[in-house]
């Protein structure tokens, strides 16, 4: 029998709410023996404009979150492909999906209530499970239980 996951992405900002995201997307990679794959997407959206200084700090820190997800992907024995992307961020996460055969999208979200919920409403991690063919876990920073 084929394992239920064998590509699993873990679209990462580098910010601490993906931190949580990427121990569950790790641990579950591990279980199943999947490869993940590490994707930072540099926004080169129209209403921010091509400003080459801000895609190139975007770049750096993608860079660092990456090779974030590779380091702490050697704890648990998994094998991760990094990759970047450059556009919408929820549509180059879905198009990756696609474009690799993903078995499961492992995010992570702020986890808003109440009025920010509605702010914030469209968010990235809300897209992709709206449009998204695979499943897709959302890991709230405020809900993880892992020491992070």
């Amino acid at each position: 029998m084929d394992a239920v996951f064998s590509r699993i992405l873990i679209p990462t900002d580098g910010t601490p709410s993906s931190d949580c995201a990427v121990e569950n997307g790790l641990g579950i990679a591990a279980e199943y023996g999947a490869t993940a794959h590490a994707l930072y997407v540099v926004e080169t959206s129209s209403s921010m404009g091509h400003v080459d200084f801000v895609v190139e700090r975007q770049e750096a820190t993608g860079e660092d979150a990456v090779e974030a997800v590779e380091r702490r992907a050697e704890a648990f024995g998994v094998a991760v492909v990094k990759a970047f992307r450059y556009g919408v961020p929820h549509e180059q996460i879905l198009d990756y999906a696609d474009d690799y055969d993903i078995d499961l999208v492992v995010m992570g979200t702020h986890g808003r209530s109440g009025l920010g919920r509605f702010v914030k409403a469209g968010s990235v991690a809300e897209r992709v499970v709206r449009a998204a063919d695979v499943p897709v876990m959302v890991a709230r920073r405020d809900a993880c239980r892992l020491p992070i």
